[in-house]
């Protein structure tokens, strides 16, 4: 049987817990749950915040009207989002008055240094207040950097990537960054990380299209089929981790439209379903009166009429996804698709030859 990343993380990190101090503690070990809330005695702590509790603030800059409550699907199936990265978690501080409380009470809160490990008061008393020396080799600190400028940081799990055998790659011990530098470590945060972790937070419109006729199509007589501009723009959510300066944009465009009539009786124009956007971004042209005889360049033309139920027309919506970020970076993600159902009555409409 398969054993899931996370599951390896914790019998890992268990394993630590015994090697390093009695008070140290892993993630699953239920009598010792460490709090999952901000704690630490410092407003917007992200300290004792679990593994997945990113600070990493995503807001919409533009576009989106009615979105969906879902992300767009990756038409490249491989590929993933970062699972983890490091981000500053507490000051100095904050990092003192949490050990403080473990004196005080040493059975309770304790620090998480890693995404599944957290200690108990002997081990942070000497890596952080006495500067002692670990055993993998990590130097110590001593006063927790008391009248330094900079944040201790940890790593983050990417909370929709816990499975993912990467996501436990972030195991670094709790480590200090002078402020205004981000760490050279591997799976530090970068405007690529930040654009690849907003990938699932652009939140598209629903893929509903115009269509005409719209509430019955005839046989053999083309259906007309569009995207409403005003609706389907390009959907920009931007991405910032506080206290590192870095940032990126994500956008998303429609750049193309796939119509599956929902029946092997029908014709689609272009031949091939696909209907690409224009010049000025529109998908498809919207009927005018006097143009039901003539091919769209985007629609469906039905050969049956329907009977007791519609048919289900399939409308898939290619999304580009582009980024740019802090310092000038830039470049592409894999474009995404977003699906809608609509359904189509189709009649027949009787003709008596005399």
């Amino acid at each position: 049987m398969r054993t899931t990343a996370k599951a390896a993380a914790c019998l890992l990190a268990a394993s630590l817990a015994v090697s390093l101090s009695p008070a140290a503690y892993a993630i699953g070990d239920k009598e010792n749950q460490a709090p999952s809330g901000p704690s630490g005695g410092a407003s917007g702590n992200t300290l004792m915040a679990g593994a997945g509790k990113t600070g990493i603030r995503v807001t919409q800059v533009s576009g989106g009207k009615g979105s969906s409550d879902k992300p767009v699907v990756p038409v490249d199936p491989n590929w993933r989002p970062p699972a983890c990265w490091y981000e500053p978690v507490a000051t100095p501080e904050q990092v003192k008055d949490a050990v403080e409380r473990l004196k005080k009470e040493p059975n309770k809160d304790l620090v998480p240094v890693t995404p599944t490990l957290s200690w108990g008061r002997d081990l942070m008393v000497d890596h952080y207040e006495k500067g002692k020396t670990q055993s993998d080799g990590a130097e110590g600190y001593k006063d927790f950097n008391i009248g330094k400028d900079g944040k201790f940081w940890r790593g983050v799990v990417n909370p929709d990537m816990e499975d993912d055998p990467e996501a436990y790659d972030c195991e670094k011990n709790l480590f200090w960054q002078d402020a205004g530098t981000v760490p050279t470590v591997e799976n530090a945060p970068t405007p690529e990380i930040l654009a690849e972790y907003a990938y699932n937070k652009v939140k598209v419109p629903e893929t509903v299209v115009e269509m005409r006729p719209e509430a019955r199509s005839t046989v053999k007589l083309p259906t007309w089929v569009w995207l409403d501009k005003g609706k389907f723009e390009p959907v920009t959510v931007r991405a910032e981790l506080p206290g590192t300066g870095i940032w990126a944009e994500t956008t998303a465009k429609p750049v193309g439209l796939r119509l599956e009539p929902g029946t092997s009786d029908a014709e689609t124009f272009p031949a091939d379903g696909e209907c690409p956007a224009d010049e000025d971004g529109g998908i498809g042209t919207p009927y005018t009166r006097g143009s039901a005889e003539e091919d769209p360049p985007c629609g469906i033309s039905y050969l049956r009429a329907t009977g007791g139920e519609p048919y289900e027309m399939r409308a898939s919506i290619t999304w580009e996804i582009t980024w740019r970020g802090t310092g000038g970076a830039r470049g592409d993600l894999p474009n995404g698709t977003f699906e809608g159902t609509q359904d189509v009555t189709v009649q027949e409409i009787q003709s008596i030859n005399r």
